[in-house]
């Protein structure tokens, strides 16, 4: 088991964000036309914007299913949940309100959620096919053993992204509307199945 106390120090964690402080600063940066994260630009402020609402829409809309509720239940020790993200991040706004929801199931859990660019070091430890892709989602224990990671998106969504990159035949923002309306179809079933079948590993490695 991967010990990661050493991307998490102290200080780090204390600057973490809660989920509500993260819905604040998105607002905030709304309203200050801008993002958060080392670029800025209009493109990403309208991301921002876009994704301000489909978390609002999502933190009212999102069930867990029962299935997943039972394998959360049987979780019984302290463990933080950190989540690597930036509020342009489409796939970060479309999966980070089902994961809040599912651990807010359980009382052990602790969500704290961390902006990448802030966070270089931790960041490049969880890379993706060697890119700093978000959202990425990291459980430890309260000795900071990590229990699992996911991200940056549903197998599905990635098997597009995947295409596109290797056929890019439309504009890139075109191609983010179609990951938006693969996420609206999906209804957060992925991520459900995903994280389902990553908490049931972590529950048999600890013969629990």
């Amino acid at each position: 088991m991967k010990n990661a106390a050493h991307l998490f120090p102290y200080a780090v964690t204390e600057k973490a964000y809660s989920y509500s402080d993260y819905m604040e600063l998105m607002e905030k940066v709304v309203l200050e036309n801008r993002t958060t994260g080392l670029k800025q630009s209009e493109d990403l402020n309208h991301y921002t914007r876009l994704n301000l609402s489909r978390m609002q829409r999502l933190n009212k809309k999102v069930t867990v299913n029962e299935d997943l509720k039972k394998t959360i239940d049987r979780f019984q020790f302290p463990q933080t949940w950190f989540i690597l993200t930036e509020a342009w991040c489409g796939d970060a706004a479309q999966n980070i309100p089902s994961i809040v929801a599912l651990a807010s199931l359980n009382p052990q859990i602790t969500v704290k959620l961390l902006l990448r660019d802030e966070n270089p070091e931790i960041m490049d430890a969880y890379l993706t096919n060697g890119g700093r892709s978000i959202p990425k989602l990291i459980a430890v224990d309260e000795n900071f053993n990590e229990l699992f990671t996911w991200g940056p998106r549903p197998s599905g969504a990635q098997e597009m992204l995947k295409a596109y990159q290797a056929n890019p035949v439309k504009p890139y923002m075109e191609f983010a509307e179609d990951i938006q309306r693969w996420y609206i179809s999906d209804k957060t079933e992925s991520i459900q199945k995903e994280l389902k079948e990553l908490l049931e590993g972590v529950l048999i490695e600890n013969k629990f």
